[in-house]
């Protein structure tokens, strides 16, 4: 795992942790390497356009949000390709405005098999459970792998 970098703003506490960004329809090609804002409260990864556009990731829907000061705005959504501890997935993610700091979403930190230590805001893996249902029943725990 990366090391933890914790700022403090005020008394709340965040985490930020480098991970490369890079064009899943582009095997092999270029990818550049960021330091995100761990945002376990966005859905969504943002990343600023000119970044993505760049790497020629696609925009492929559009989607209007309500952004943390209840303005509302619509942005462009992708997909792109993140690489962080160690683990590469694909996600969602925002073409963010210019200067825009990288968020890390709760969408992309899930499909890296990561989540935040709410205590020592580190990076840690997640713990992965599956559950079934018997048919007519109450649900059971699965078998572990």
């Amino acid at each position: 795992m990366p090391a933890r970098d914790d700022r403090s703003i005020g008394s709340v506490g965040v985490t930020f942790a480098k991970a490369r960004v890079a064009n899943p329809r582009a095997s092999g090609g270029p990818s550049v390497e960021l330091e995100f804002l761990i945002d376990t409260g966005a859905l969504f990864s943002v990343v600023p356009a000119d970044v993505l556009e760049n790497l020629h990731v696609a925009h492929l829907e559009r989607h209007d949000f309500t952004l943390a000061d209840g303005t509302h705005r619509a942005y462009d959504v992708g997909e792109a390709s993140f690489e962080l501890a160690g683990r590469a997935r694909t996600s969602q993610v925002v073409f963010g405005p210019a200067g825009v700091t990288p968020l890390l979403g709760a969408l992309t930190l899930e499909s890296l098999g990561l989540m935040v230590n709410p205590v020592t805001r580190e990076l840690l893996p997640m713990r992965l459970l599956l559950a079934a249902c018997r048919q007519g029943g109450a649900p059971r725990a699965a078998a572990r792998p």
